[in-house]
């Protein structure tokens, strides 16, 4: 369980007042804390967390993280000592967390302690990150290693954009149509059925499927939703506790006629990128594939990169090892890493992968989202269309009738 986030006000040596955030499981644990650093905490509060729809301007989020980061690389490449160039940094920050968050770094760093330390004490800085960055304090090239945490983080994010992107416009337009759908249900439809009441003749075999459909929503339609949103919500909660039904989800994913294909360039594409950014920093190949094996996100790869580790500690290459990865890395990861093994250039290599399959991943959301169009326009026409038609087909025959 993650240790709860305090807020803490202090005076420090030369008597001037201070403030910050600080990981840790106790108030008592920040006092000592502040203590060691010389600062006298005069007050420590627990940080509340608030609802998503609130936190704006409460939390710091990835794209926040990810322009830190390429400032400070920038900072540091122009030849500024680090704890100006937080300084610098903070004045032009305008996110309340944002700001506390890069003070209490400064603070600590100017402290005494490393900065890999400080920032593992920020749960917004993962493992990866504070391992890069203790790997360029380690080989004084802590700039040089912001710059390609910027660059890994920068292209994380516009794969993750990519992916977002092609979800966002159909999902959009379905949730706007079944809104149509429940309002036409609910006010519309009654108000046409009792004059087809009038009618005295049998209806339609859609007209009465309608009718019935708008009876049954007005009588359970509420209910249904909230039984729905929570069998949802349950599931979720039992996918997050079951890693055998995750497994058997991720291998479904994988198997999928589009999405799969689009899954297993994405997961190739986060794998190889992370990897080639690790081993670029001096990490050696073995660490390196211990701190990659949770990128992708997917068990599967997960489960292949723990085997890789453990083939490449028995004097297995990565490409042997690859091979061995029951399909889930294409012919092309396989053939680039053995160039790379062999001609001494494995991160230069695994850069040029990650770019490929990246321009995969933004070429696939742009045909879906071609594809997709057709596809919502023929879903609406049967939603919308089929339900317009059950109306007014009665009213057509309604010289029959008469």
């Amino acid at each position: 369980m993650a240790e709860p986030m305090f807020l803490w006000r202090g005076i420090d040596r030369q008597g001037q007042q201070m403030q910050g955030e600080m990981q840790a499981p106790t108030s008592a644990a920040v006092k000592d804390a502040l203590k060691a650093q010389r600062i006298r905490a005069t007050r420590v509060s627990r940080k509340l967390s608030l609802p998503l729809w609130l936190q704006r301007n409460a939390t710091v989020s990835g794209p926040d993280v990810t322009r830190l980061t390429r400032q400070l690389a920038t900072l540091l490449q122009s030849g500024v000592p680090l704890l100006q160039a937080f300084d610098i940094m903070r004045r032009g920050i305008r996110h309340t967390a944002l700001q506390q968050m890069v003070q209490d770094i400064r603070q600590q760093v100017e402290g005494g302690q490393a900065l890999h330390q400080t920032l593992q004490r920020h749960a917004v800085f993962d493992d990866l990150f504070c391992n890069l960055v203790a790997a360029g304090e380690m080989a004084g090239m802590l700039d040089t290693l912001l710059d390609r945490i910027a660059h890994h983080r920068e292209k994380a994010e516009a794969l993750r954009s990519s992916l977002r992107s092609a979800l966002i416009y159909p999902t959009a337009v379905l949730m706007i149509a079944l809104i149509v759908m429940a309002l036409l249900l609910s006010f519309v439809v009654p108000a046409f059925e009792g004059i087809f009441q009038s009618f005295n003749a049998e209806l339609p075999a859609l007209t009465r499927f309608v009718i019935g459909l708008s009876s049954t929503w007005q009588q359970h339609g509420w209910t249904g939703l909230l039984l729905a949103l929570l069998t949802t919500w349950v599931t979720q909660q039992w996918a997050k506790r079951s890693k055998a039904l995750q497994w058997r989800l991720h291998g479904w994913v994988l198997q999928l006629p589009i999405a799969g294909s689009l899954t297993h360039q994405a997961c190739m594409a986060r794998w190889t990128r992370t990897l080639a950014t690790l081993f670029a920093a001096g990490i050696t190949l073995t660490d390196a594939l211990d701190a990659v094996k949770g990128v992708t996100g997917n068990l599967r790869y997960q489960a292949a990169t723990e085997s890789m580790h453990a083939q490449l500690m028995q004097g297995r290459s990565l490409a042997q090892a690859l091979e061995n990865a029951e399909g889930l890395f294409s012919p092309m990861v396989v053939q680039m890493c053995a160039i790379g093994e062999e001609s001494g250039a494995l991160d230069h290599m695994l850069d040029k992968t990650a770019e490929h399959y990246e321009r995969e991943v933004a070429a696939t959301v742009a045909k879906l989202s071609t594809l997709m169009e057709p596809f919502i326009m023929v879903v609406l026409g049967l939603l919308i269309g089929g339900l317009v038609v059950a109306l007014y087909l009665p009213i057509f025959q309604l010289g029959q009738v008469v």
